[in-house]
């Protein structure tokens, strides 16, 4: 890992990248959605203080563990004077977090309880489909997982996370 002297106070992108280990588009992508922000030198450089390492492996070590990036974004901007978050604030952060990853476990742990149910069937046309229709919401008017499509209005949608551009790699 690169070492920065510690006389330097701003980092270039480049810097922020190496010592982090997040990539160059990544910091972008950060910077667009409000997690990090950098100031421009006259030459339209980004420069990075130094606590914003700190920053980016607070968003990275929240996104290994699940949580959304606008999540992440909202409790970072309800530190004061966008402060660096400490080892308070996360152990603060990941107990409320915690319950929200606890449902996510259950969830996933029915899920894989039953994908055996699908794979025999095939077309995921089931009666009661446990992966098209979980809680077999509408299995009281009728029967078969295409009327997820239907009524898709009655059940909300599964949470979805945003994702810096290399995880999708």
């Amino acid at each position: 890992m690169p070492q920065i002297h510690e006389k330097i106070h701003e980092l270039t992108v480049g810097q922020l990248a190496a010592r982090s280990g997040a990539a160059v588009s990544a910091l972008h992508f950060y910077e667009s959605k409000g997690l990090i922000s950098s100031r421009r030198t006259t030459g339209n450089q980004r420069r990075y203080s130094r606590d914003t390492l700190r920053r980016v492996a607070f968003v990275r070590a929240a996104q290994r563990v699940g949580i959304p990036l606008a999540t992440i974004r909202e409790v970072l901007a309800q530190l004061p004077e966008e402060r660096t978050p400490t080892r308070e604030d996360w152990a603060r952060l990941s107990e409320a977090w915690r319950s929200e990853l606890d449902e996510r476990i259950r969830q996933l742990n029915r899920l894989r309880d039953h994908l055996t149910d699908c794979i025999g069937c095939g077309c995921l046309s089931l009666d009661t489909c446990v992966l098209s229709n979980p809680d077999d919401v509408f299995g009281e008017r009728s029967t078969g997982s295409r009327l997820m499509a239907e009524h898709g209005g009655d059940r909300p949608k599964p949470q979805t996370r945003e994702r810096a551009p290399e995880d999708s790699r």
